[in-house]
């Protein structure tokens, strides 16, 4: 009997088509889920006869208890080398192996500076006048040159976006709690001695740091109100590290130039969400890891971790 394997979140049906699952496809079916499954009951509910589960990133949390309704469930894949929202040890606990795949910090380096090129010259209000026949220029776009970048975070990501703004010509300063002055030499850039002192002083902040209990709403209403009116927020990272509610309000008051945002509380967002709705934001839907390279890289790998598997010897292991 074929072994059934489930694709999670795979929104533009691509899953199958970015890699070649031929080695595997004697030994294993494979069904794409288009639609996000939100919630323990309906994950429970769908994944009841699936012995494989292939997750995007950490879009889906696998608790002990969602494992425990889970007893076919033998292999759980997560794109990338890490995940925080999988239960390892339950996972281990009721014989389940879990693996990850290659990735790349590429798409979200490019995605950053998409969103903050986007931002600085108005592209969407511009594009959005010139096509619906509105006013011939409308907004007098921010300058990059000469400008300073603040990053919260210089690890593999910030360090290249770093690399990036001071090929613009921007002067580009970096904070984080472990960020050593050889790490800030090495890259090119200050090292800024806080975080406060970082968000006052920069003109673009852009957040590169990973989800922790240091570093969740470590930009809340006070930080934000250090920054400059004059200034843009840039957010590829995780969402709980910003504020919510204290973004939204700054953006309604216009206490801050803008924002562009990727990721956020609650994915996919609920069409009422006033996310959607939010004066100066630059929004996107989580589309920092998406890249076509990317995803030959995540399923392409996928299919390498189901074939080491059934075979007795699974790679990539995490946890």
């Amino acid at each position: 009997m074929r072994l059934r394997c489930a694709v999670l979140d795979d929104y533009q049906g691509v899953a199958t088509e970015v890699a070649d699952w031929s080695p595997v496809a004697d030994d294993v079916e494979v069904v794409g889920f288009g639609e996000h499954l939100a919630g323990e009951d309906a994950l429970a509910v769908a994944l009841a006869d699936f012995d494989i589960v292939v997750t995007l990133r950490e879009r889906v949390p696998f608790p002990a208890s969602l494992l425990a309704r889970l007893p076919r469930l033998k292999l759980l894949i997560a794109s990338g080398m890490r995940n925080t929202v999988i239960d390892h040890a339950a996972a281990e606990a009721h014989g389940v192996t879990v693996c990850g795949t290659p990735s790349s910090s590429t798409p979200p380096v490019e995605l950053t500076w998409a969103l903050l090129l986007g931002l600085a010259r108005g592209l969407v209000e511009e594009n959005g006048a010139l096509r619906a026949g509105g006013p011939w220029q409308s907004t007098v776009g921010a300058d990059l040159h000469g400008r300073r970048l603040g990053l919260l975070g210089l690890g593999k990501i910030g360090g290249r976006v770093a690399r990036v703004g001071l090929a613009f010509g921007m002067r580009v300063g970096a904070w984080s709690r472990n960020l050593t002055e050889e790490r800030a030499e090495e890259v090119g850039v200050e090292r800024v001695g806080s975080k406060e002192e970082l968000l006052a002083s920069s003109d673009f902040v852009s957040v590169h740091l990973a989800l922790g209990e240091s570093t969740r709403g470590l930009v809340g209403a006070a930080e934000l109100a250090l920054l400059k009116p004059t200034a843009y927020l840039v957010n590829t990272s995780r969402a709980a590290i910003v504020d919510q509610d204290a973004l939204l309000a700054a953006l309604r008051e216009g206490r801050i130039a803008g924002a562009g945002v990727d990721v956020f509380d609650v994915e996919p967002l609920p069409a009422d969400h006033p996310m959607r709705t939010a004066p100066r934001l630059l929004a996107t839907p989580h589309l920092g890891y998406v890249s076509r390279a990317n995803y030959e890289a995540y399923y392409g790998g996928a299919v390498e971790d189901i074939r080491a598997f059934l075979a007795g010897k699974p790679v990539r292991l995490l946890g």
